[in-house]
């Protein structure tokens, strides 16, 4: 399993609501939509930054969004598609700035598992 972890900036041309509201409504059921998801991605949330008075500093960042893939091999299936290259990347660019959005793939470690 890998995650993908992005730091996301909004396009300069929408305020932080617009940008929640697409990546929520609009972005979130495109990037669903795509057939190769369904066998390789094990789960995807997408965060977006609260206001009030924090012990930690907030990053200027508009969002994120985390990916699990089963695989690389499956990262690859899923962003390579005809659905994510046709119309999931295509939408980004409507709402994101990628030159200032970062992105990191890794592997994760399990320090505190979800209590049941």
């Amino acid at each position: 399993m890998i995650k993908m972890t992005m730091l996301l900036k909004r396009n300069p041309k929408l305020d932080h609501d617009e940008f929640v509201r697409h990546h929520r409504e609009t972005h979130g059921p495109l990037f669903r939509s795509i057939p190769e998801a369904v066998t390789h991605v094990l789960r995807y949330i997408q965060t977006h930054p609260v206001k009030g008075e924090f012990p930690v500093p907030q990053a200027d960042f508009d969002g994120t969004a985390e990916i699990w893939f089963d695989s690389p091999e499956g990262m690859r299936a899923v962003l390579g598609s005809d659905t994510y290259q046709n119309a999931v990347f295509p939408d980004e660019k409507t709402f994101l700035d990628h030159d200032t959005t970062l992105i990191l793939v890794g592997e994760q470690t399990e320090i505190i598992k979800d209590k049941e």
